[in-house]
């Protein structure tokens, strides 16, 4: 079931090598950062480079081209006015309009939509209409759709081992795991997301991959060898342990159950066909492995036609079937204890009664909304109910932070209300 993976297409570089520190290139907007130079590997994802960083990867990273050759489905535009819908804080008792809540929150961009119509959108600084924005882990949920659509054709067994698709991890942690552990963060591999402890396996996969320097010499120079090193110290089949290593792995088995680059089937069986208006790109290691756990940058607008598959039971806006509609329903329906799997999480997910499945959190118990999440404040927001879809791209200082990411939910939540 393994095969032989095409060679990537043309990598894009803002020079010849990758970059050790800082290189001075200008940006795709004509703009610089604020020195004139590209931050070097170990600040690019610290304040003040980040908004920038966020939106200029392949200015100074090597990038995958994620195709959006063919059609591209129009939006319609639906005005609504938004900006004064009150959003409820997480918490607090006390409230502030939608506009103050996307301004507070270190907000690149913002879009709502119902049923593909777009009621209202915004970008703050450099940021565009057709800039690619790094979506960080909503990255993840964008590779789980191209497995259901692999899975769709029959193309891909959820239920088969990881192994057989990758056989370079025979011997790994991942022995005796299975598609589905990956699609739902189950395995029982050791991994810790940390992202504040430069120790973290994390942290060492950037190594991996070199989105940072490489403190720890042991670690491997590529994302499949470090993948290879990791180890379980639990049951594949558990708990839910949210863990990026999980996605990069399932793009290895995405590869190994057709024998094409990760980034050539996500614009193929998913940006292609969805009627992407904008390419897109997913940043590779030195051998042109894609890091989908993260490394995904995209347009807003094209998040919108990614979610709204989700709406229209997997049919594109133009009714094109891109996924199937039993993957959609075993996206909404999780498995039998999918929510009692989350429940025992090592780690807290301020969700309670949610669960995650196919890549998608689902924050509230028996309700049809979920989300697609990455740090630094990325968010996709589907709500089938209200039929809508909305986005935001942002630039957190810090990679997590829960009262942004509750009151992004709220907020959006208010909105659905409100157009619903």
């Amino acid at each position: 079931m393994s095969g032989d993976v095409t060679p990537p297409s043309t990598e894009i570089w803002a020079g010849t090598t990758p970059p050790t520190g800082a290189v001075p290139v200008v940006a795709q907007d004509g703009l610089r950062p604020m020195d004139g130079f590209i931050p070097p590997l170990e600040a690019w994802q610290q304040e003040p480079n980040l908004r920038w960083s966020m939106q200029h990867m392949a200015d100074f990273l090597p990038v995958h081209p994620i195709s959006s050759r063919g059609r591209s489905l129009a939006l319609p535009s639906v005005p609504a006015d938004l900006a004064h819908i009150d959003v409820p804080h997480p918490w607090e008792p006390r409230s502030a309009p939608f506009e103050d809540v996307m301004a507070s929150t270190y907000t690149d961009g913002w879009i709502v939509s119902r049923d593909g119509a777009v009621m209202g959108e915004q970008y703050f600084g450099s940021m565009s209409p057709g800039t690619q924005h790094l979506l960080m882990s909503v990255s993840k949920s964008l590779t789980t759709a191209v497995a259901g659509a692999l899975t769709g054709s029959g193309a891909l067994d959820p239920g088969g081992l990881v192994t057989a698709y990758v056989p370079a991890l025979v011997g790994s942690g991942y022995d005796g795991a299975r598609v589905r552990d990956l699609l739902d963060m189950r395995t029982g591999v050791h991994f810790s997301e940390a992202y504040l402890d430069e120790n973290a396996e994390v942290r060492l996969l950037e190594e991996a991959i070199g989105w940072a320097p490489r403190r720890h010499p042991d670690t491997p120079a590529t994302l499949r060898d470090f993948l290879a090193s990791l180890r379980a110290d639990g049951p594949h089949g558990g708990r839910f342990d949210y863990k990026s290593c999980e996605t990069d792995a399932l793009a290895f088995v995405l590869e190994g159950a057709t024998g094409i680059h990760a980034a050539d089937l996500m614009s193929e069986r998913l940006w292609e066909p969805m009627g992407a208006e904008f390419g897109a790109n997913v940043g590779v290691d030195a051998v042109g492995s894609g890091m989908f756990d993260g490394g995904v940058s995209a347009s807003l607008r094209d998040l919108v036609r990614f979610g709204t598959l989700f709406l229209r039971d997997g049919a594109a806006l133009d009714g094109r079937q891109v996924l199937s509609s039993s993957w959609i329903a075993d996206t909404l329906a999780g498995a039998p204890d999918s929510r009692v799997a989350f429940a025992n999480a090592s780690e807290p997910t301020l969700m309670p009664g949610g669960m995650y499945r196919n890549g998608f959190w689902f924050p509230y118990p028996g309700s049809d909304v979920f989300l697609a999440l990455g740090i630094h404040g990325q968010m996709v927001y589907i709500n089938r109910p209200a039929n809508v879809v909305a986005a935001k791209l942002s630039s957190w200082p810090t990679p997590q932070d829960a009262e942004r990411l509750l009151w992004t939910i709220r907020a959006f939540d208010a909105v659905a209300r409100t157009i619903a």
